[in-house]
């Protein structure tokens, strides 16, 4: 499991209140999102890759559509390298939501489609991260994740 405290990152959030909504300014969608407890979660995953692992602004993306076998559906996050191809896949669930096998099972199924070496989940209370070998069709859990790669 990866030892990260998300909901400190809260406090970063840039946060309005309407008509009894609170909306956050998602900084890579560039637009204000009802915060929803899976966008606290996402939002503050963006955070923590932005401030702690310094991943650069604009390689993340943001609840964007993919097609899966026959249907389409949306990632939460893909944090892509300098070559632009996908570096890390990251599935955020409300902390209502346990992270388990169907969890894992679901963005091994996204994997499928984007190929990202490293994969995370998170509720918020549990993050857990592997790290994908695509020779051998393997996966190995990892503490920590990793730099972002300076590959050219």
């Amino acid at each position: 499991m990866l030892d990260i405290q998300l909901l400190q990152y809260h406090k970063d959030l840039d946060t309005v209140v309407r008509d009894g909504i609170t909306y956050v300014k998602d900084p890579i969608r560039k637009k204000e999102i009802q915060l929803l407890p899976e966008e606290l979660i996402r939002q503050c995953i963006v955070q923590y890759l932005i401030q702690e692992l310094q991943y650069p602004i604009n390689f993340i993306q943001v609840e964007r559509q993919i097609k899966i076998l026959d249907s389409i559906r949306r990632y939460d996050i893909v944090v892509y390298n300098r070559n632009i191809e996908p570096f890390l896949l990251v599935e955020c669930k409300s902390h209502k939501v346990p992270v388990n096998q169907n969890t894992l099972d679901q963005i091994a199924r996204y994997n499928l489609t984007i190929n990202a070496p490293y994969l995370m989940v998170s509720n918020g209370k549990e993050s857990y991260a592997c790290e994908i070998d695509f020779e051998l069709g393997d996966y190995k859990f990892i503490i920590d994740l990793p730099a972002f790669p300076d590959t050219k």
